[in-house]
């Protein structure tokens, strides 16, 4: 009972561990959450990461000695206190899987995402580890007394092993294709800037972005309560500025609800270097923590001249006001008096929402929402901005087939920006476009001929292993069975001098008589 726990115990951790080592793609969006909820900034991806890799390494060890106690023939016995810590661990990991589920349940989509990157790598390492077991199952199976048991063990271990071989034909791995129908590199925008290097939505992101290789800026757009157009992700401004101390009672107050010159009066970089949300403030020199500290909130304007001066394009994502807000039928005219003050070319702007299109003439328009071909065509709509969880290999292949653009956001790791370039997506909106611009090449790149013999070979490598082990196995079962004690202790004695061999033999004589 104990080691089916434990051996529950390592997979779910397993499961656990992989999960959040996918979702680090995604680390501040899980925070953003939990800040939305509680009211407070707090990075709650150290204590889970913190807890989850010593609760893997525990239960780790504990059953490499239970599978060394079982290989050697002996009943698994657990210290009381090492019940209690699995227990514990179990029912941690339990809870986590549930307060995730609760608060960030559209993550689990990246587990998918994530195997069109690993399904090979994964299928080899468990090929490798069941084939590592069979000399636990083989020395089951094979003893002399029969049992139901037995049997089902077998089966099982078969039936696995048989998945194993022929998982492959399931998987949908973009990379794997011929190097030469690569497509050109992704594009890539700043979301928001450069976040992870400055603080979010300010001149000083947007900068770092274009350094560092960005050939699009994206923005979330607000306008204020007299018709400013201003940049701003949140509803509120307590988190990215210092709203707490200059105007305390509206910090809960939309942020669409102050006028242009309050908000220009708040500092929007300080809280970037206290928080350290991206935990790469310590790598800032003193100047550009100097030039980061003094950071103010951005109008919709700096940013598109900003891109204009940089030969860029614009995305922007625009926050409607609520309708008791005094720009809530003039919001449009008021974000489009914005990017023609700019004077950047109304061709390489482009916003969402995917309305009033009769009003935008010479703008691109996007949109967020999934649609099939037709309704593609039908709307007008000659682009799409969709979560990378939306679409799939296919259906990404469908709308490039159909001329239809695709952004897909937020791709902030090498892995997942591996695979969109693999499925030919032409541009990504990332959080780190510093990282992103040391992928020259996709991490790595196989033809399907190449992988088809990798994939055969070590079935057959697996297979032919593991039938050699129970041969073995049984092999070695019936020669012990065959020993009696005079036998082994004979043996034992064969290169002994013949004096202490006749004293050994009368020895059995006598023992055998009594």
């Amino acid at each position: 009972t104990w080691f089916v726990i434990l051996c529950s115990s390592f997979l779910l951790l397993l499961f656990w561990g992989y999960f959040w080592l996918m979702a680090r793609n995604d680390f501040n969006d899980f925070n953003w959450l939990v800040y939305n909820r509680s009211g407070e900034w707090r990075d709650e991806t150290m204590p889970i990461l913190a807890s989850t890799t010593v609760g893997f390494s525990y239960v780790t060890f504990l059953l490499i000695l239970a599978l060394f106690h079982i290989s050697l023939g002996q009943q698994l016995n657990l210290y009381w206190v090492h019940k209690m810590g699995v227990l514990a661990t179990l029912l941690t990991t339990i809870s986590g899987v549930i307060f995730v589920d609760d608060l960030w349940g559209d993550e689990w989509d990246i587990l998918l995402a994530s195997l069109q990157y690993t399904a090979p790598f994964l299928h080899l390492g468990a090929l490798v580890t069941v084939t590592a077991i069979s000399w636990l199952v083989a020395g089951y199976v094979v003893r002399r007394e029969r049992s139901n048991i037995q049997v089902m063990v077998l089966f099982i271990y078969t039936v696995v092993l048989l998945a194993l071989c022929l998982a492959p034909l399931t998987f949908t791995c973009p990379c794997i294709m011929d190097r030469h129908s690569l497509k050109p590199r992704p594009s890539v925008i700043g979301r928001r800037g450069a976040p992870m290097l400055a603080a979010e939505n300010t001149v000083v992101s947007f900068n770092r972005a274009l350094q560092h290789g960005a050939s699009s800026l994206e923005a979330d757009v607000t306008i204020s309560v007299d018709g400013v157009p201003f940049l701003m992700r949140d509803h509120t401004l307590r988190r990215t500025t210092d709203v707490t101390k200059v105007f305390p009672a509206r910090q809960y107050e939309d942020a669409s609800f102050f006028n242009w010159t309050e908000i220009r009066s708040l500092n929007a970089g300080q809280w970037f270097l206290e928080s350290d949300p991206y935990w790469t403030a310590a790598s800032l020199t003193a100047k550009e923590r100097s030039r980061i500290g003094n950071q103010t909130v951005c109008s919709l304007v700096e940013m598109l001249r900003l891109a204009a001066k940089a030969d860029s394009s614009a995305l922007l994502n625009i926050h409607k006001p609520p309708p008791e807000h005094p720009r809530y039928r003039s919001w449009f005219m008021d974000t489009l008096r914005a990017v023609q003050k700019a004077g950047i070319p109304l061709k390489r702007v482009t916003w969402t929402p995917d309305t009033d299109r009769g009003r935008v003439r010479g703008l691109h328009q996007t949109t967020s929402e999934k649609l099939s071909v037709e309704a593609i065509r039908q709307r007008g709509i000659t682009s799409l901005t969709l979560h990378y969880s939306k679409a799939s290999h296919k259906e990404l292949q469908e709308y490039l087939a159909n001329n239809v653009s695709v952004t897909v956001y937020p791709v902030n790791e090498p892995w997942l920006y591996s695979i969109l370039w693999c499925s030919g997506v032409p541009s990504v909106s990332s959080d780190a476009p510093h990282v992103l611009r040391k992928v020259p090449y996709p991490i790595w790149l196989m033809s399907q001929s190449a992988y088809n013999f990798i994939w055969m070979t070590s079935d057959l490598v697996s297979v032919a292993i593991v039938i050699g082990v129970f041969f073995f196995q049984k092999w070695r079962m019936s020669g012990m069975q065959n020993y009696n004690p005079e036998h082994i202790m004979l043996s034992a004695v064969a290169r002994r001098s013949s004096r202490d061999v006749n004293i050994m033999k009368e020895k059995l004589i006598f023992s055998g008589e009594a």
